[in-house]
């Protein structure tokens, strides 16, 4: 909640220091401090999106080797469908109604803003995300085949690096950035129409959690032959749970104990629930589609398709295996995505933080809320009788 604060904070630093430009030279000064803060720390973070996808990804993928091979793949794969599926079903919401709620364009011409930065520093990433991505699995199935335990210990060790430079340098900066975000747009004249837009995608998106969640929780009670408004009720306790600490891996105890209380077998829930706080974002989709749909509208990008958006959902589902454990771990992992396969350039990118970020703590209750859903549906499909279940292991510090 801390960070939701000082993101706020930095909205509306950003958009005074905007409108007060043309008053006072002094506040154009500090405008243009703001705008090269802006610039190089977009240079970093696009310098980090492939750091992030390799080692987080590499040490996700090494790390799913425990378990029976059915309750594995079927949780695996529940939870991905599930992910797509709600992606799916925000885009086609999203792309109906933003629309007509919003000013179409409004922001078109921040990419060219009247402020200008003092100093422009590139920082080249290391590799591009398509390289890191296909490393990411081809390394990480690999140490999971060999157990190549030593090649492990170095993932992670550069994993935790990755992780200081996110929890000690990005995460802390995000405020300034988005503040020379929303000062470029108050010089611009645009700000208050984003604003409003904030308001309606954040709304949608959160109207869009609920609604999946209902038809998650009827398709499987209807296979399951549970009553899915019991299944509901019981798992409210971890939905406020994850509300308030906005980490999946904080709630999980809570999780797990309202998923044994829908009746769902001890073993079963102590496998799929850790391993899906890892693997099962669904919550997370549906944010990021409908963020990145209103985005795309809002900025006068190429209009939002369904075959653009199902290939980006499909590598999403991939991408947001192990996201990063910090707060808005999601969206920095899917940053890649959003400018390779969308065409996302800096000032969309900090939107998407900006409208990540402020809804992050319901995306995160949505992802854990569906955890019990899935669990449900691995005791039904995913287990023989003789088949024990193993452990699954969670990526410490793991968010959701």
């Amino acid at each position: 909640m801390k960070l939701i604060v000082r993101l706020l904070a930095g909205i509306l630093a950003g958009v005074i220091i905007g409108l007060l430009v043309p008053q006072a030279g002094i506040i154009e000064a500090l405008a243009r401090l703001l705008v090269t803060f802006k610039s190089i720390f977009g240079e970093f973070i696009s310098f980090t999106i492939p750091l992030i996808i390799l080692f987080y990804i590499m040490s996700g993928v090494a790390n799913l080797q425990q378990g029976s091979g059915r309750a594995l793949s079927a949780t695996v794969g529940f939870a991905y469908l599930s992910t797509i599926v709600a992606g799916s079903l925000a885009f086609f919401m999203a792309s109906t109604f933003i629309p007509g709620m919003v000013e179409l364009g409004s922001q078109a011409a921040s990419e060219s803003a009247g402020l200008k930065p003092i100093l422009v520093l590139h920082i080249p990433p290391v590799m591009g995300v398509m390289t890191a991505l296909v490393m990411a699995f081809a390394f990480g199935m690999g140490i999971s085949a060999t157990g190549g335990s030593e090649l492990k210990t170095v993932v992670d060790q550069a994993k935790d690096i990755v992780a200081l430079m996110l929890s000690k340098v990005l995460i802390p900066g995000l405020p300034f950035y988005i503040a020379g975000v929303f000062a470029e747009m108050a010089v611009d004249g645009t700000v208050f129409s984003t604003l409003k837009t904030f308001g309606v995608v954040l709304m949608l998106a959160i109207v869009m959690h609920w609604i999946w969640l209902s038809i998650l929780y009827f398709s499987t009670g209807a296979l399951t032959g549970r009553n899915p408004l019991s299944m509901l009720r019981n798992m409210v306790p971890a939905y406020l749970t994850a509300v308030g600490t906005m980490s999946s891996a904080a709630t999980i105890p809570v999780t797990v104990r309202q998923a044994k209380a829908n009746g769902v077998d001890d073993n079963v829930v102590d496998f799929a629930v850790p391993l899906c706080a890892t693997i099962h974002l669904s919550g997370s989709a549906i944010t990021l589609t409908t963020c990145a749909t209103a985005v795309m509208l809002l900025t006068g990008m190429a209009e939002p398709t369904y075959g653009m958006i199902l290939p980006f959902l499909l590598m999403l589902g991939v991408t947001l295996i192990a996201a990063p454990g910090a707060p808005g771990g999601a969206v920095m992992a899917s940053l890649g995505l959003l400018t390779s396969m969308l065409g996302f350039g800096e000032s969309a990118i900090a939107l998407m933080i900006a409208l990540y970020m402020a809804q992050d703590s319901f995306g995160t209750a949505c992802n854990v809320t569906g955890d019990g859903a899935i669990a449900a549906l691995v005791e039904r499909f995913g287990r023989t009788a003789e088949e024990p279940m193993g452990s699954a292991i969670l990526p410490e510090g793991q968010e959701g």
